[in-house]
């Protein structure tokens, strides 16, 4: 069995990951090399990566605005090789930042943003992280992609592998939504339904991982690297928005790793040079059947207590958030909150996003909307600052969810007649 600084009998002995130089402790501060380590030896705490960047100011954006146009463009940030974009990868990113004035309008607000990740070749923002998961994985001599998924990282290993041409095994809940079953096995990987909520089987992913040397579980034992791919929302709404930062964002929760990675992307940009360090604050979203951070931060906790899920929301369906205390610190420390809305409330938000700005958003969308109200109703978000919102799937993933909610405006005979008839003149 394999511990927490375990390598695969695979690895090749030279580990390029462009400019990352190790793997640190978020809690004592602890390092260690360069390697599929996931939690601290010294106080278990988890790992993250650590850089020693060659590149900044002017020099580092010109190189960033010359790359390809995907994710690639920022590998002088990310723990990649440095020829990254010429392996065989789904090169997710530069999805588009739509200036969502009809939504601004309908809500108060002065100026909107959406970033819609839907745009990403499996239509989710798990591309992004999955691609550079990839690429630390073959750097680590793993033959084998593996997640625990609630559905949108189902799709993004199960393509991602494909397209790498090695093998993927992806486990998901068995009540997953339809539509993302059938479009994770469509890429002819390993797909094990397991009953049971993702909690467990992130367990049991964790109990694999221990035991097959050569399977990189993007979301475990390749964790720290998989995380970093999140920054690359913080770097193209920087960049899109003309190399500046939000004063507001509002970013769903479910692990958690998402919110605390566009914190530290924006960090990272004031660092180098490449954005005035301009003050923004952070808020999160959740949704009630599933909300145990929003729990802890109305509650002044700072430990987030498991919940069991329940909510239309599956991919925010986690009932025990591993970044759950981060994305505490991120919130409080730049002056942002945590909601809830109800599962009628999601749904309403999928349909206002659609109505207003022609974007589908999947339930995790919806609750962004839904929480992006709640807090504008309550007077925790400010409708004056420049506000960016992050949509990361496809509606199309979870059409069950508005399926008694939507339907024709009305059901006519082919004659002018009819038509008239049904008041649609």
């Amino acid at each position: 069995m394999t511990s927490v600084l375990s390598t695969p009998e695979t690895a090749t002995a030279t580990v390029d990951l462009g400019p990352a130089v190790a793997l640190s402790c978020r809690e004592c501060g602890n390092r260690v090399d360069l390697g599929p380590y996931y939690a601290c030896t010294e106080c278990f705490g988890p790992l993250e990566v650590a850089y020693e960047f060659a590149f900044r100011g002017d020099d580092l954006k010109r190189r960033i605005e010359a790359g390809p146009q995907n994710i690639w463009r920022y590998a002088s940030l990310l723990p990649v090789p440095a020829d990254i974009a010429g392996t065989p990868n789904i090169n997710p990113g530069q999805t588009k930042l739509i200036r969502a004035d009809n939504l601004a309008k309908e809500l108060g607000m002065r100026r909107l943003w959406v970033k819609d990740d839907s745009g990403n070749p499996t239509h989710s923002f798990k591309d992004r992280v999955v691609a550079v998961a990839l690429a630390a994985a073959r750097q680590l001599g793993f033959t084998v992609l593996a997640c625990p998924s609630t559905g949108n990282l189902a799709n993004a290993v199960a393509a991602a592998a494909a397209r790498a041409g090695i093998r993927s095994v992806v486990m998901i809940p068995s009540n997953l939504e339809q539509q993302k079953i059938l479009t994770t096995a469509a890429y002819g990987g390993t797909l094990v339904a397991v009953d049971g909520t993702y909690d467990d089987i992130n367990r049991l992913a964790g109990e694999i991982a221990a035991e097959q040397e050569d399977w990189a579980f993007v979301n475990v034992n390749v964790r720290p690297y998989y995380a970093e791919g999140s920054k690359t929302l913080a770097f193209e709404v920087a960049e899109q928005l003309g190399w500046r930062l939000p004063d507001q964002v509002v970013v769903p929760i479910a692990s958690g790793a998402q919110l605390v990675k566009i914190d530290k992307g924006f960090t990272e940009l004031g660092e180098l040079g490449l954005v005035d360090a301009t003050p923004y604050k952070v808020f999160g979203a959740q949704a009630t059947g599933c909300s145990p951070v929003a729990e802890a931060f109305k509650n002044g906790w700072d430990v987030v207590k498991p919940v069991r899920p329940d909510t239309i929301a599956k991919s925010l369906a986690i009932g025990n958030p591993a970044d759950g205390p981060y994305v505490l610190d991120v919130t409080r420390r730049t002056g942002g909150t945590i909601e809830d809305v109800s599962d009628d409330e999601v749904i309403a938000g999928i349909k206002l996003l659609a109505r207003t700005e022609g974007i589908f958003g999947e339930t995790a969308g919806g609750v962004t909307i839904a929480t992006l109200r709640k807090l504008l109703a309550t007077g925790q978000l400010d409708p004056d600052a420049e506000t960016v919102v992050f949509n990361t799937g496809d509606g199309l993933k979870t059409l069950d969810a508005i399926a008694g909610e939507v339907g024709p405006t009305a059901t006519i005979k082919p004659t002018l007649g009819a038509f008239e008839a049904a008041g649609l003149m």
